[in-house]
């Protein structure tokens, strides 16, 4: 009877080959989840909301109001500048 060389892989051999395998392919497949774009769950790292935009500033809304021809160039001025004032000058 011929035998080979070291008698073969052992039962605990196939054992610990049998988990290593296991391992290795959850190991695969968690990362594709982890690194994939999530659609239906949050993510181990969630993307912020969109922010909305806030509410314009009275300088602002006056800006685009002259811009737009609502106001002429002395009632925008006036303005203006009674708005720098109540801010106290910022």
């Amino acid at each position: 009877m011929m035998r080979w060389y070291g008698g073969g892989m052992s039962g605990v051999g196939w054992i610990f080959m049998g988990l290593f395998w296991i391992a290795l392919i959850a190991l695969i497949i968690w990362l594709v989840l982890r690194l994939l774009p999530s659609s239906g769950h949050a993510g181990p790292t969630p993307t912020a909301p969109p922010q909305l935009p806030g509410p314009d500033s009275a300088i602002d809304i006056l800006d685009r109001r002259f811009a737009a021809g609502e106001i002429d160039l002395e009632t925008y001025q006036s303005h203006r500048a009674a708005l720098i004032a109540a801010r106290g000058g910022r």
